[in-house]
């Protein structure tokens, strides 16, 4: 079986983090967001993780080697039809299942049958996975309060560290985005091979997070954790697809809480996100008010 720990949530929640340092373990392959390996990686020619074109890395040169031949524009816009929300997280059966299949097969033989982290986060994706044959999927919730994730969207971000920019939802959308996406995430994993994080929680001890996370997984690493003695994050490159920019940095990294939301965000907008999101804040465990608890 190839097991895969699925990363499930909505945007801007710490899954680029999460995935990142998971890479560093031994026995996880930080793959990024697969989903967007068609689109983003062949077609658009978007950097690997590593810093080369995706198409140039020697890593996923070797995986692409393995597949067969299908234009890649083609699947990509297969896809963006198949995971549209109007699904209700059902996924319809399409010939690219096969070649998505040869995907995750050659990514696990490459790896030395690693535990591939995918971060694509979508649900109807995850159900795609989980439907495929010999996939053992792993879901990880990676929950973020919804007002940080709505000030997020709105920071100008460059994209890969190039003049493009990362998409910028309004407040209102992000809003619903969270609410649909992690509302999906609940009703169809909440039981059995699932397990929650939330971002609050992981920033104040992500050590204990990683070793649980990488655990839950079923990864038995060999060598420590990579983090020094001040609590670094140590971060050395990885091949993972899309994903925020931030998935490029190396070297020595601080994990600490983004909060600055809690004073910028103006009344209008995180009274606007707190309506939007209110069936889902209490029971993800967070407050209606700008204080953290």
């Amino acid at each position: 079986m190839i097991r895969v720990l699925y990363l499930a949530g909505s945007g801007r929640s710490g899954s680029t983090l999460v995935t990142t340092a998971l890479g560093q373990v031994d026995g996880l392959f930080a793959a990024g967001e697969l989903r967007y390996l068609w689109q983003r990686g062949l077609v658009e020619q978007r950097p690997c993780g590593c810093g080369q074109p995706l198409p140039d890395c020697p890593m996923w040169s070797a995986v692409l080697a393995k597949l067969p031949p299908r234009e890649p524009a083609s699947i990509a816009a297969g896809l963006r039809e198949r995971l549209r929300m109007r699904n209700r997280l059902r996924v319809p059966p399409s010939p690219d299942d096969a070649t998505i299949t040869a995907l995750y097969e050659a990514i696990h033989a490459h790896t030395g049958g690693a535990v591939i982290v995918d971060s694509s986060k979508l649900p109807p994706y995850g159900v795609l996975l989980a439907g495929l044959p010999g996939i053992d999927l792993r879901v990880l919730h990676v929950v973020r309060d919804p007002r940080a994730a709505a000030f997020s969207w709105r920071r100008r971000r460059s994209l890969d560290g190039d003049d493009r920019l990362m998409t910028r939802h309004p407040v209102w959308k992000a809003a619903l985005l969270w609410t649909v996406w992690n509302g999906a995430v609940l009703r169809r994993w909440s039981r059995g091979a699932y397990l929650r994080v939330r971002y609050e929680d992981l920033v104040q001890d992500p050590q204990a997070w990683v070793r649980r996370i990488a655990a839950f997984a079923g990864a038995a690493p060999s060598s420590p954790l990579p983090f020094t003695e001040d609590g670094l994050l140590t971060l050395a490159p990885t091949h993972s697809v899309a994903g925020n920019p931030v998935r490029h940095r190396t070297g020595g990294v601080e994990v600490r809480a983004d909060d600055e939301w809690r004073t910028a965000m103006s009344p209008r907008s995180f009274a606007l996100v707190t309506a939007l999101t209110s069936p889902l804040l209490r029971r993800l465990g967070y407050p209606f008010g700008r204080r953290a608890r």
